[in-house]
């Protein structure tokens, strides 16, 4: 199964491309879509090229299914409104080509690539180097998304099995009633 993981940012979006074959992972591409190249206040513009990259490397790489990364509140509410609205258009362009999503914490992720949930950047680069032997370090933002490949690649087995075995509800959050489901 070919896995599409992207780490939304509104300057910078990692994305990164493996290939699952049970345990085995191998990589297949990684990178960055930038829109440093638009006026900081041009948001729409910049929407627009996210939209259109992460469309490109879908068409491109053909992954069957993607993760993305969950984003929190964080102390600027600003900031946090901003990197919303460009996770929006990473999801609505991955749903536009029809792919399924499925979305983790970046604690999550980090906790299953490096095996606590506050590891800094250069220890998810250094483990994803060493789980897809890669040759050298990928960059900050194509190392996450790669982590949210390899950690759905494993979590995807786990939830494969387990809805074999019974048949899984699907939850709502009480503040969110009719809304996200989970």
């Amino acid at each position: 199964m070919r896995i599409l993981g992207i780490d939304p940012g509104l300057q910078t979006t990692g994305f990164g491309v493996i290939d699952a074959d049970g345990p085995r992972l191998a990589y297949v591409a990684s990178g960055t879509i930038k829109t440093t190249g638009v006026a900081v206040g041009d948001l729409p513009a910049r929407l627009k090229i996210l939209f259109d990259g992460i469309r490109e490397v879908a068409a491109r790489y053909q992954p069957q299914c993607a993760a993305v990364e969950i984003v929190f509140v964080n102390v600027n509410p600003q900031s946090t409104l901003l990197l919303g609205q460009a996770r929006g258009a990473a999801l609505t362009a991955l749903v536009s080509v029809d792919l399924p999503v499925s979305e983790y914490t970046a604690l999550q992720m980090k906790k299953a690539i490096v095996g606590h949930g506050h590891a800094k950047k250069e220890q998810i680069q250094a483990m994803v180097q060493r789980l897809l032997n890669l040759p050298g370090l990928p960059g900050k933002d194509a190392a996450d998304a790669l982590g949210l490949a390899v950690m759905h690649a494993h979590a995807r087995v786990s939830f494969e099995a387990m809805s074999r075995s019974t048949t899984l509800q699907r939850r709502q959050h009480a503040q969110f009633k009719g809304g996200r489901t989970y």
